[in-house]
């Protein structure tokens, strides 16, 4: 199920929405093609289980897509979560994945300091997340991620990287240069009139880009 070692558009889903019209947008971005899918522990919003977290499990194993969870990460040992995103590295991996005591996959949010990069590396972590590359009021409390550090980081290691913050249309051809694997966007689809169009349109982009 680890669709997420291929790259592609990581969906970022925040739980501030209604929940209803929350997993309607999943599931039409799930129809559309999205390579994983996280669950974003807003700050302003309680992770309902109920409402929230379960159906969004069934839905993506409908479509095979890996759910993701934002940092909590003790949720893997009651539900069949397929991973967990760390905002910064956790202070002791090996025994979170101990206590887990399953195969998940792992991400981390990296900015500009690459020990964050390196640490990743060392200790085989899945994918990293670059936030923020442009100005964002979803991703407002990351740092702005300078071109060059991705560029170092791709030289440092193979493992999945993925773009977040501020990625609208009209910034994505800024990207052009950079070694990426994915993008991993929130309002840009989750804020979208036509979902489907949305997904569609950043799936061309990644399909096309130079």
């Amino acid at each position: 199920m680890n669709k997420i070692s291929n790259g592609g558009l990581y969906l970022i889903a925040d739980p501030s929405i209604p929940h209803d019209k929350l997993l309607g947008k999943l599931r039409i971005a799930l129809k559309c093609g999205i390579a994983a899918i996280q669950l974003w522990n807003n700050p302003r919003t309680r992770l309902n289980l109920e409402t929230l977290v379960k159906p969004a499990i069934d839905l993506c194993r409908q479509y095979n897509t890996p759910l993701i969870i934002n940092n909590e990460w003790k949720l893997l040992k009651e539900l069949p979560l397929d991973g967990v995103h760390f905002d910064a590295a956790p202070p002791d991996i090996e025994a979170i994945r101990k206590e887990i005591g399953r195969d998940f996959i792992t991400g981390i949010t990296c900015g500009n300091d690459l020990k964050a990069v390196e640490w990743a590396h060392q200790h085989e972590i899945s994918y990293i997340s670059f936030c923020s590359i442009f100005p964002s009021s979803s991703a407002d409390g990351c740092e702005l991620v300078n071109f060059e550090t991705i560029k170092t980081a791709r030289e440092l290691t193979g493992m999945p990287i993925f773009l977040a913050g501020g990625l609208s249309p009209e910034n994505l051809k800024r990207l052009n240069g950079l070694n990426y694997n994915g993008l991993a966007v929130i309002s840009a689809i989750m804020n979208a009139d036509d979902t489907a169009e949305a997904v569609k349109y950043y799936n061309d982009f990644l399909h096309h880009r130079q």
